[in-house]
């Protein structure tokens, strides 16, 4: 399958939800310490296992993650280091982006997502210890969230309720919020460590997962969080990305600083059915297709974004 080589260092990849063969990168220089950013949209070539890309974005800092606007097929937000979220919008020529900088964050944005049902908002993540919900139409955000003790490394939607959303902290907590409440209306003390990413099954809307540090994967359900539904543990180090798949509901894919994605169905007792090592260095960013059943993609700190069909070898070509 094919794979596609980034100058920098590779944090987050996402499929877009209107186009199968369209995925956007986030890079960043430097393993995301000090230097420049890059956004890339590429696209898979329909005959042949090439990946082409249909354009770029520069960044003076680093870029964290990307989100695909779920109600424009051309337009995307980037998280960028120097606290701002960057709109993009593809249709236009180059000199006509960034759309607009959107900066409020005190720190690194880490973390972004597009609402699913509603499709006009996003959330974003920071160092900053918040979450800010923001609008494309607007220039400032809509509102901030602010419980968490430590950086918010990622943020989720609920994919039935629409005001709903998950965020997962390095305070060892993953908080649950309803937009249209004052405060977070569930804590979740998840982790013994910082966690890192957390998602929303996309079939069952009481269903979480968070991943951390602690090199586990752990799986709830809101209606009764004292226990976790599901431990899943086959990491060597920190997982950094989880999510679950958008076609079957016992399905969840992650990433990890040991270098390798992996697929689970934490509905069985050997719940890890899939290990993939095709990364040489730390792998942080996963996704999967809504579009294709079982079409999976990651990159990392090697340079490189493989796209794969579940159950292949990434590196086949």
């Amino acid at each position: 399958m094919p794979f596609f080589k980034t100058p920098f260092n590779g944090y987050s990849v996402r499929f877009s939800p209107f186009y199968e063969s369209r995925l956007a990168v986030a890079t960043a220089q430097n393993f995301g310490i000090l230097g420049n950013g890059r956004v890339h949209v590429i696209d898979l070539s329909p005959n042949a296992p090439i990946i082409n890309e249909l354009i770029a974005y520069d960044t003076a800092d680093g870029v964290y993650d990307v989100a695909w606007s779920e109600s424009h097929d051309s337009v995307l937000v980037a998280a960028v280091a120097d606290g701002s979220i960057k709109v993009y919008d593809t249709a236009l020529p180059p000199h006509s982006n960034p759309l607009r900088s959107l900066k409020e964050h005190a720190r690194e944005v880490h973390g972004l997502d597009y609402n699913p049902t509603r499709r006009d908002s996003f959330l974003s993540a920071s160092w900053d210890d918040s979450v800010k919900l923001w609008t494309l139409d607007r220039p400032a955000s809509l509102r901030t969230f602010r419980e968490h003790a430590y950086c918010v490394y990622s943020v989720a939607w609920n994919p039935k309720h629409a005001d709903v959303f998950a965020s997962a902290s390095g305070d060892c907590t993953v908080r649950i919020w309803d937009v249209r409440e004052p405060g977070s209306t569930m804590i979740i003390p998840g982790h013994e460590h910082e966690i890192l990413s957390c998602d929303w099954n996309k079939y069952d809307e009481c269903l979480l997962a968070s991943s951390s540090v602690d090199k586990s994967i752990k799986i709830w359900d809101v209606r009764n969080y004292r226990v976790p539904v599901s431990v899943l543990n086959g990491h060597g180090y920190a997982v950094r990305k989880i999510k679950f798949s958008p076609h079957r509901r016992n399905l969840i894919v992650s990433c990890s600083y040991d270098m390798t994605v992996c697929l689970w169905d934490f509905m069985i007792e050997d719940a890890l059915v899939g290990r993939y090592d095709h990364h040489t260095e730390f792998a942080v960013g996963v996704d999967l297709s809504v579009l294709v059943d079982g079409l999976m993609a990651s990159t990392g700190w090697d340079e490189l974004v493989y796209v794969w069909q579940q159950g292949m070898d990434p590196r086949a070509a």
